[in-house]
């Protein structure tokens, strides 16, 4: 990789994947989008500030799209910018869909229009495939799409504009559908949450852990396997073609939740908290991951303990500091 271009690079997940890419490819240009607005960026690319450059852009101000573009002269682009909060779509569904399907129609109108042809990594959600059936599980990449929240129409369409945009144009888009996984810098995933909470909670700074529906089961993977994974689909799979990507320990929430509560070093009593009960939920994601793997020869290096300590302490840690 020559020149790298990470869309959303303060986001939670991107700014994981720029430290991955700074730390295998010491001597790639490394450039990201963000926002004048964004809230996180100078804490989430803290440890890689001094390697990337960044470029002031809104996908859904398609001048800017270009601006980008023409400056970084990409040869790989990551596109992991989203409004992403499936909660918060429901509150606010247009600026949800506007900005996933426009932002990310934007930046395809502009790769085929400026003098670049890179290979593009889309960054989808095994959310496309909302309430599914059991006999669909675990679930491949040709099971039936059923989008059941603004923010999984949205990517359901991104989705299907990546696959446009290959077909029609010749973009060379592999689209990746990323299953649950543990993400200490997004505060809205409901392992993020809960453990916050319990630190929050042995700090004596909270009294009771609030949660939503507990019945929901997930498959849950590292985000930094996470992120490995993205490098390696924009390197080995094939454009045009659709990759599920999860972990290998499957779980309910509720169950998640007990085990963080033996982990607390105090007593948690938690609550169920009906603001955070959805208008429709997802409750079965099981990836058939088989097809990346085999095509990658991907696996996991972060296990279901490594992974729950590293989020338990990144938590503990942002509140002793703040």
């Amino acid at each position: 990789m020559e020149r790298i271009l990470i869309t959303g690079i303060s986001g939670s997940g991107a700014s994981y994947l720029a430290e991955h890419l700074c730390d295998v490819y010491p001597d790639a240009e490394i450039h990201g989008i963000t926002r004048w607005h964004s809230t996180t960026g100078a804490r989430n690319l803290a440890h890689v500030l001094h390697r990337v450059q960044l470029h002031e852009c809104d996908l859904c101000d398609f001048s800017s799209v270009m601006r980008a573009l023409n400056v970084a002269k990409p040869t790989h682009i990551f596109h992991l910018a989203s409004h992403a909060n499936v909660k918060a779509g429901f509150t606010t569904p247009l600026s949800v869909i506007q900005n996933n399907i426009m932002g990310t129609a934007n930046l395809f109108e502009g790769i085929r229009l400026a003098n670049v042809d890179p290979v593009i990594q889309l960054c989808s959600t095994s959310e496309i495939y909302g309430q599914v059936d059991p006999r669909n599980v675990p679930i491949t990449e040709d099971c039936p799409q059923r989008p059941s929240s603004p923010y999984a129409v949205s990517k359901t369409a991104q989705d299907h504009l990546g696959y446009t945009y290959f077909t029609s144009y010749g973009l060379k888009i592999v689209t990746t559908r990323m299953f649950a996984y543990f993400n200490p810098r997004r505060a809205d995933l409901f392992s993020t949450s809960f453990a916050r909470q319990v630190a929050l909670i042995e700090m004596g700074k909270q009294e009771k852990l609030f949660h939503g529906n507990l019945d929901s089961v997930r498959t849950l993977i590292d985000v930094r396997d996470a992120m490995e994974a993205y490098r390696l689909a924009i390197l080995k799979c094939r454009p045009g073609e659709a990759y599920n990507i999860g972990g290998q320990t499957t779980i309910s929430v509720g169950d998640f939740l007990e085990i963080l509560k033996k982990k607390a070093r105090v007593k948690v009593v938690a609550e169920v908290d009906p603001a955070l009960l959805r208008p429709s939920d997802v409750t079965l994601q099981i990836p058939d991951s088989s097809k990346f793997c085999a095509e990658t020869g991907w696996s996991p290096k972060y296990d279901f303990e490594n992974s729950i300590e590293h989020l338990l302490n990144y938590c503990r840690a942002s509140f002793s500091s703040s």
